[in-house]
């Protein structure tokens, strides 16, 4: 990466104002991103515009403040489908994505004598929805590796399953995965493929027409957003097919003693009043995405990423778990060896003697640590577009620091 490019990513720190927060005189180090991100200051301006201006609720009232705040909301819900190369019709606001795949899971009225295809290495919520709807079966493979369409194919055949459930990228080992050449090698096969899409939203481009999958969810609070903000996306006509998970005001166009109309879609999923600041602050968080410029990103990320892989490798009495291809996450877990503490000890000594934010624990990923033969878990450092090569520097040095 060149001089100019990194000074763009310099610049970009100033628009997010924890960043220039100061704990006991030193500066935050924040590599929690796979977590929650940080919000920059366009995302935060857009909804507090909604709550100083034009407070109201959506689609329910034709006076000004109302009509301003549906239209907002609408607007946003057209800036995603532009996100994602979609129809907005298609597009179905929810609290995460963990609500959107429930919504899927209980919607399309699955049974227990319907088989869900998954691998061990989904996030809990990619994972437990099927587990109460169905009966699971999981894809061989190395979970360092991505998974390999032929080894998909052949497990579909195996299994015949109603649902194939897959993360586009894992927010353990940073591994992407070949979604698109999964669905490509399943094309013509009575299998649904609904993608979490929760930890690639933040870094790389999304075409659901050109990945060919069925549904696609993800969360708003990991790609600069807010939290308590996600996206549903699916075939129209399987959302037409889809039952709602929610019932109630918003979602109806006609109600009687004994009986109810939905709404046509996206509506009919969207009862009750949203998270409306919410949304709009999305929306301005995919603006923000969009003028950095995905390939910037992911340029600037491989950086980082190669930092990591450089600088962790190289700690005394740990060992690293991260992907080693050239399209990945800037996410590693660090594993401890030889140090009576224990992860969280360590991701707490991180934060208050070095000002260091990391994640620790299994990250609702049980299945994949066991996998992994790690039984305490790890210390997972997450890096995005507003972290510096020195950040992890100073991670690797406070490392050494804590386990000398």
């Amino acid at each position: 990466m060149n001089t100019q490019s990194k000074g763009l990513f310099a610049e970009i720190r100033s628009d997010f104002p924890l960043l220039q927060r100061r704990v006991d005189g030193r500066p935050l180090v924040y590599l929690d991103s796979a977590a929650t991100s940080l919000k920059p200051d366009a995302v935060i301006r857009a909804e507090r515009a909604y709550s100083e201006e034009y407070t109201a609720n959506i689609h329910r009232g034709i006076h000004l403040l109302s009509e301003e705040a549906s239209a907002a909301y609408e607007a946003a819900r057209h800036r995603t489908a532009r996100f994602l190369k979609a129809d907005p019709s298609s597009v179905v606001f929810v609290k995460n994505a963990t609500e959107g795949l429930n919504l899927v899971a209980r919607g399309i009225g699955l049974t227990k004598s319907d088989r869900v295809l998954t691998s061990l290495a989904e996030h809990h919520s990619n994972l437990l929805p099927w587990m109460r709807e169905a009966t699971m079966r999981f894809v061989e493979r190395d979970p360092l590796l991505p998974l390999d369409p032929a080894k998909v194919l052949q497990a579909v055949e195996t299994h015949r399953p109603r649902v194939l459930a897959l993360s586009h990228a894992s927010n353990v080992t940073g591994i992407i995965e070949p979604i698109a050449e999964i669905c490509q090698a399943l094309r013509g096969r009575e299998v649904l493929v609904v993608v979490d899409a929760s930890q690639s939203a933040p870094h790389l481009p999304l075409d659901v027409v050109g990945l060919g999958c069925d549904f696609l969810a993800f969360s708003g609070h990991k790609m600069l957003g807010p939290p308590g903000t996600g996206v549903l996306w699916g075939r129209k006509d399987l959302l037409e097919g889809l039952a709602p998970l929610v019932l109630g005001g918003g979602a109806v166009t006609v109600v009687s003693g004994s009986h109810y109309e939905l709404k046509p879609i996206p509506y009919r999923f969207e009862a009750g009043t949203p998270n409306i600041a919410g949304v709009i602050g999305l929306a301005a968080a995919m603006d923000f995405l969009d003028r950095v410029g995905f390939e910037s990103i992911a340029a600037y990320e491989e950086m980082l990423a190669a930092k990591m892989e450089t600088e962790l490798s190289n700690v005394p009495g740990t060992r690293l778990i991260m992907s080693t291809q050239r399209r990945r996450l800037a996410l590693a877990e660090v594993v401890l060896t030889s140090s009576r503490l224990g992860p969280d000890e360590v991701a707490l000594m991180l934060s208050d003697t070095f000002k260091i934010m990391v994640r620790s624990g299994f990250h609702c990923a049980h299945p994949l640590f066991e996998q992994l033969g790690l039984t305490r878990g790890a210390v997972r450092a997450s890096a995005y577009l507003y972290n510096t090569e020195d950040d992890i520097s100073e991670l690797a040095n406070a490392l050494r620091s804590i386990l000398k």
